[in-house]
């Protein structure tokens, strides 16, 4: 009786030691309120992910590490900011290099240091190199802001056309930590490549150019550019393959290695523009075609929970699900003006933007027997945060030149702690503006909203507000007593302004705003 005892007790703490699955289910412009659970007055019931938030735990101040796509996507991978690469705006086309330098410590290849299988399905985004016919990597160099869109095309294409799809990519996802990829380079249904790339190569390549005038026809089918189609690609299609490929990708790993841990990192089209969500979805809300794309988004993370439990995985996977910036311009207007419904509220700013609306993103984190249910987590927290949380999840030592801007918010996750994990907080735009928060307080280093113009038109009509002292060179705000940002305090409080200006300047000279590690 007492072996058997031991040997239960034996088998009990190698359990406990197991190391987690890891699930990270990334949207693409998902705002703050587009979501139930997070806004009341949504158009649009995500009832999967409103069950996970009352299953897991809530974030109510979380937030990506840009306003736009490209460097949030560098940040998450490497726990740093990407304004330390100097690098403005985002990939198109067949552009690269890859940010990532083979030098630097990924999240996937810490991860799989660990023994995992690590696994990423859907939008990259983060530069690839694509080589011609003799081997030379094709150098694609961005056009002036004010090109004609034609010309923008002719650059695009021509680069496209130069590929040799029977060279592997040289920087790929495969090249950076992961063991398995399926995806596009960039933006799955606005960019101008639409074609599917499998490990490191494009098995079917694009052979026309995309007839638009077979694409759906409405307020949110703009931001599609004409760029060359491959013969499988499907624009309505795209999440419904990258959801069939992580869940044969939890099949495949459950049969095979079910004793290893896996990462899985799920990326999505949804909800960026246009909104083509599949036919299955489309008139399933009263919200037109974008209420139903985040109606099928929410689909998708519920499809990816149930295959967990049903291949008995739950009790032992960590999800988190959150959105790599907030809503974007025309969606924003659009949706306000048509159903009433705001992705971004209560924040001012959407997407591009330093104010709040441009990076304060859903995040919910889901963890059967870890994370307490129903649990609503106040602290301030950064998607760059996930590489700290992870290495500590499977108890590794990041280097100090790895995860420069990531914090471990793992006693958060686990109810250990009240106490603030971070300090300071850093947010920075597509033109590389910074801002800078400390509790309640928030720095802009500049002065309107760091991306969008709100000069006039629509987007002033629809979502501007009145901010006073909107000539003073900087913004300081109390987002306690202000949440929209509206009352810049930045000649009120100059010694604040101060000071906070000082630790910006102080993370950017380090290189880091997380503490050196020993």
């Amino acid at each position: 009786m007492r072996r058997i005892l031991l040997i239960f007790i034996f088998c009990t703490s190698l359990l406990a030691d197991k190391k987690p699955n890891i699930l990270f289910i990334l949207a693409d412009d998902l705002g703050y309120g587009d979501l139930s659970c997070y806004n009341d007055e949504a158009k649009v019931k995500t009832a999967n992910l409103d069950q996970l938030a009352n299953e897991g735990m809530r974030f109510t101040d979380a937030h990506s590490p840009s306003t736009v796509c490209t460097p949030s996507r560098y940040s998450i991978m490497t726990g740093r900011m990407a304004f330390r690469l100097n690098f403005k705006g985002v990939f198109t086309g067949v552009s690269g290099p890859c940010l990532i330098t083979k030098d630097r410590l990924t999240l996937p290849q810490m991860l799989r240091n660990n023994g995992y299988e690590t696994a990423m399905f859907g939008k990259w985004h983060i530069g690839m190199s694509f080589l011609d016919k003799n081997g030379d990597v094709i150098e694609v160099s961005e056009p002036p802001r004010k090109t004609p869109k034609l010309k923008k095309q002719e650059i695009a294409l021509e680069a496209i056309k130069r590929v040799d799809y029977s060279k592997p990519i040289p920087d790929g996802p495969l090249n950076q930590g992961f063991d398995h990829f399926f995806g596009t380079v960039c933006c799955p249904t606005s960019d101008w490549l639409y074609a599917y790339i499998d490990g490191d190569r494009i098995p079917v390549p694009p052979t026309k150019i995309v007839d638009k005038a077979l694409l759906p026809k409405h307020f949110w089918s703009f931001d599609c550019r004409a760029g060359l189609l491959a013969p499988n690609f499907k624009h309505e299609n795209v999440d419904m393959v990258f959801l069939e490929k992580s869940l044969s990708f939890l099949d495949s790993h459950h049969k095979k290695q079910s004793a290893k841990p896996f990462f899985l990192f799920h990326s999505l089209q949804a909800v960026h523009l246009p909104s083509f969500p599949a036919k299955e979805f489309q008139g399933k809300t009263q919200a037109g075609p974008h209420g139903d794309f985040i109606y099928q988004f929410d689909y998708i993370v519920g499809k990816l929970v149930e295959k967990l439990k049903t291949l008995g995985m739950a009790e032992n996977t960590l999800v988190i699900i959150s959105s790599d910036n907030g809503p974007e311009v025309g969606t924003t207007i659009n949706m306000r003006e048509r159903y009433k419904h705001n992705g971004a509220r209560p924040w001012r700013g959407v997407k591009r933007d330093n104010w709040e609306g441009g990076h304060r993103v859903p995040m919910i984190a889901w963890w059967p027997g870890k994370i307490r249910s129903s649990s609503v987590s106040q602290q301030t927290v950064c998607l760059t945060d996930i590489m700290a949380t992870c290495a500590s999840i499977v108890n590794t030592s990041l280097p100090n030149n790895a995860a420069e801007d990531s914090f471990n918010i793992l006693p958060i996750l686990l109810g250990q702690t009240t106490k603030a994990i971070r300090e300071f907080t850093l947010h920075q735009t597509i033109s590389l503006d910074l801002s800078i928060r400390h509790g309640d307080w928030k720095y802009l280093d500049h002065s309107g909203s760091g991306g969008n113009n709100y000069s006039g038109g629509r987007i002033k009509k629809a979502l501007g507000l009145t901010n006073s002292k909107i000539n003073a060179p900087a913004q300081l705000y109390n987002l306690k007593a202000d949440p929209k940002e509206v009352n810049n305090l930045y000649y009120q409080h100059p010694e604040i302004a101060q000071q906070l200006k000082a630790k910006l300047e102080e993370f950017k000279t380090s290189g880091r705003s997380a503490p050196k590690r020993n």
